[in-house]
C-alpha cells in the first residue's frame, strides 16, 4: 500500500532538512540583519544600523519530530548510503508529532524615509507542514506498507495533519513613537497579500484500533476526514490555480540607553544597553473554494495484504465515506515572539528569545511553528557578526549551533553542533542568505 501524501511529504522533507535544512536562528535579531529582522519583528525596519538593505535571495528550512532521532555525522560518513527509515533512531509513542517550515525570501528591500520612519518590501515563498498526535507504530506501519511482524494497538486522539504552501508579498512601515535621551519606542506593521498554492489536510478526533500481523488485518474505530484544495498535489505543485488572502505582522521594540546625552544623535551611534521586543506574525488565513473533503467511517476490519492501492484507494475501497466540496479556510502559523537583548560591551551581546505558537496544537486546517526558547551570545560589528544560539525546543530537544554574517553573506544553523555530536537530535535547521547591505 502506497503512502499518504501527508506521510510521504513528511519523510521527504524531513530527509531534505537533514541535508539542506536552513533557518535564521540567531541572525534575525542582529542589528544588521535588515530584511530578515523585518519578518521576525516589523518594528526593526526603523532605527536600524543600516541605511538600506536589499535581499537578493535567502532560504531556510527548520524541521523536527519527536519520532525520529538523527546523528548528522552518521549521514555525512555514510557517503550517501544513509537510509533514513532504517538507520535513524526512533521514539514511537501514542502521540508523535512532525513539523517543517520552509521559507524562501526573494527580492526584498528596506530603506529609511526620515529619521523616524522607514518602509520595506518583502517577497517570500513558504510551506508549512504538521502532523500532530499520530501513533508512532501506526505511522511506521503505514510507511512500511504494513510489512510488520508484530501485533500492535494504537489510540491516536485528536490526530491532525496539514500541508500548506503559499506565496506572499508584504509592505512594511515602521515609525519611532517615543524618543527621549534614555528611552526609545518604535512600532512596525507588515500588511501581506497572500497567494495560496494549495493544501492537503486530515483529522480524526479519536482513531483507535489494532493490527494483527499473522492475518495482516487492521481493525479500526473512529472517523477520519481527508481533503485537498482543488487539484493540489504535494509531489507536483501547480502555481496556475492560486487563492488570495490577507495577512498581518505587527511588532514593537523598546530600547534603553544608559548614557545618551544628545537626543539628536542617531541611536546606532550611541548604542542601547537593553532592547525588548514583542511581535505577532502571520495573522490571517487563506480560503480555498471547492476543496474536496472525504469523511470516512473507520468502524471496520480490513486486510492490508494488498500492495497495489494507494492510501486514498485503500480508504475508498474499505471504508464507507461521503465526499463533499466545501471551502477550506487554512490558518497561517500565527506566532508570538519575545526578545530581550542586552549589550555586554561595545561589540558583545547576549539575547534571550521565545517563539511561541498561537495556534492550538492539533487544530484542524492550520499549521504552527515549533515552540522554542533560545539564549544566544553574539559578536556584532558592521561587517561581521557571529552567533552561538542554544535553544530549548518543543519535543524535548536541546540544540546548539552557530551562524556567521560576513558582509553580504549569511550562513549558519541553530543545531549544527548538536546534530553532529548527538545520536538522537529531534530538530535540525540550516540557513543561507545573500544581500546588499548599505551601511550608515
Amino acid at each position: 500500500m502506497k503512502h499518504t501524501k501527508l506521510l510521504t511529504f513528511s519523510v521527504f522533507f524531513l530527509t531534505l532538512s537533514l541535508s539542506y535544512g536552513q533557518s535564521y536562528v540567531g541572525h534575525s535579531i542582529d542589528n544588521y540583519s535588515g530584511v530578515q529582522g523585518i519578518i521576525y519583528n516589523p518594528s526593526s525596519v526603523v532605527g536600524s544600523n543600516l541605511r538600506a538593505d536589499i535581499n537578493l535571495v535567502s532560504a531556510s528550512i527548520f524541521g523536527g519530530s519527536d519520532y525520529f532521532g538523527i546523528n548528522l555525522s552518521d549521514i555525512v560518513s555514510s557517503d550517501g548510503g544513509f537510509d533514513f527509515e532504517e538507520d535513524s533512531e526512533k521514539f514511537p509513542s501514542n502521540a508523535n508529532n512532525f513539523f517543517l517550515n520552509v521559507d524562501v525570501l526573494g527580492p526584498s528591500f528596506m530603506f529609511n524615509l526620515t529619521k523616524k520612519s522607514s518602509i520595506g518590501f518583502v517577497s517570500r515563498m513558504r510551506a508549512n507542514f504538521n502532523i500532530n498526535n499520530i501513533n508512532g507504530e501506526l505511522y511506521e506501519a503505514v510507511v512500511d506498507d504494513f510489512d510488520e511482524d508484530e501485533n500492535f494497538d494504537f489510540d491516536s486522539r485528536n490526530l491532525s495533519g496539514t500541508i500548506h504552501a503559499w506565496a506572499e508579498v508584504g509592505v512594511t512601515y515602521g515609525r519611532i513613537l517615543i524618543e527621549q535621551p534614555n528611552h526609545l519606542l518604535k512600532a512596525g506593521v507588515t500588511l501581506k497579500y497572500l497567494q495560496g498554492v494549495g493544501s492537503a489536510f486530515m483529522s480524526s478526533p479519536g482513531l483507535q484500533g489494532q493490527y494483527t500481523a499473522s492475518s495482516e488485518t487492521l481493525e479500526t474505530t473512529g472517523q477520519l476526514s481527508y481533503g485537498t484544495s482543488q487539484d493540489f498535489d504535494a509531489d507536483d505543485i501547480d502555481f496556475s490555480n492560486l487563492s488570495a488572502g490577507i495577512g498581518l505582522d505587527i511588532g514593537f521594540t523598546y530600547q534603553w540607553f544608559a548614557e545618551r546625552g544628545d537626543i539628536n544623535l542617531p541611536s546606532h551611534k550611541n548604542p542601547y544597553k537593553l532592547k525588548l521586543g514583542v511581535s505577532v506574525t502571520d495573522i490571517g488565513s487563506i480560503s480555498y473554494e471547492d476543496a474536496k473533503v472525504s469523511r470516512y467511517n473507520l468502524d471496520a476490519s480490513v486486510s492490508t495484504a494488498s500492495s497495489e492501492d494507494d492510501i486514498e484507494d485503500f480508504l475508498d475501497n474499505n471504508y464507507a465515506n461521503v465526499e463533499i466540496d466545501e471551502t477550506a479556510k487554512i490558518k497561517l502559523p500565527t506566532a508570538l515572539h519575545l526578545l530581550v537583548d542586552y549589550r555586554l560591551s561595545n561589540k558583545w551581546f547576549v539575547s534571550a528569545q521565545a517563539d511561541l505558537s498561537m495556534v492550538e496544537k492539533g487544530s484542524e486546517l492550520s499549521t504552527s511553528v515549533l515552540n522554542t526558547a533560545t539564549v544566544a551570545p553574539r559578536l556584532e560589528t558592521k561587517w561581521i557578526s557571529f552567533y552561538a544560539p542554544l535553544s530549548f525546543r518543543q519535543y524535548g530537544d536541546v540544540s546548539f549551533g552557530g551562524g556567521l554574517r560576513l558582509g553580504p553573506l549569511t550562513v549558519g544553523s541553530g543545531s549544527v553542533f548538536t546534530n553532529l555530536l548527538s545520536s538522537s537530535s529531534k530538530t535540525t535547521d540550516v540557513y543561507v542568505g545573500l544581500k546588499i547591505p548599505l551601511y550608515r
